[in-house]
């Protein structure tokens, strides 16, 4: 009896996703309203656009609540998220370079709290695409 529990107690420990960290997902739509409560009839808190990270608290019913990178929550119905790889921007100034490297020539900026879905990654640096679809690479210092 006592090695049929601890076989099960193991299978269950090593099981995928049984004790796995909070989700993370990102907004699969243009503009998505965040809202104060698990539902339409809750106040609409702020918008957040396409590629935005979030991570899952809880959830009720069709509605995820989150908490994104400056530690704000809030709710979003689950059809307007999705597992995309996405990062956003942390810093005010963000150099996206055209190779994965500080020698790379810079082909756009980003200010603090810009999203985008992550295409791959080479070491230190990660080659991203914005909602507009503009591609470069960003160093993961510089991203959450």
């Amino acid at each position: 009896m006592k090695k049929c529990l601890l076989t099960i107690i193991a299978a269950l420990l090593l099981a995928p996703g049984v004790f796995a960290g909070p989700k993370r997902l990102a907004v699969k739509v243009p503009i998505a309203n965040v809202r104060s409560g698990p539902g339409q009839q809750y106040e609409i808190l702020w918008k957040i656009g396409m590629y935005h990270p979030l991570v899952v608290l809880e959830k009720s019913g069709a509605w995820l609540r989150f908490r994104d990178f400056e530690k704000d929550e809030g709710w979003i119905h689950r059809s307007l998220v999705g597992r995309i790889p996405a990062v956003i921007t942390v810093k005010e100034k963000c150099n996206i370079r055209s190779g994965p490297g500080t020698q790379k020539p810079v082909l756009f900026t980003a200010e603090k709290g810009v999203p985008f879905k992550v295409l791959k990654r080479k070491k230190h640096w990660i080659y991203v695409e914005h909602a507009d679809g503009d591609r470069g690479w960003i160093h993961k210092s510089l991203v959450w």
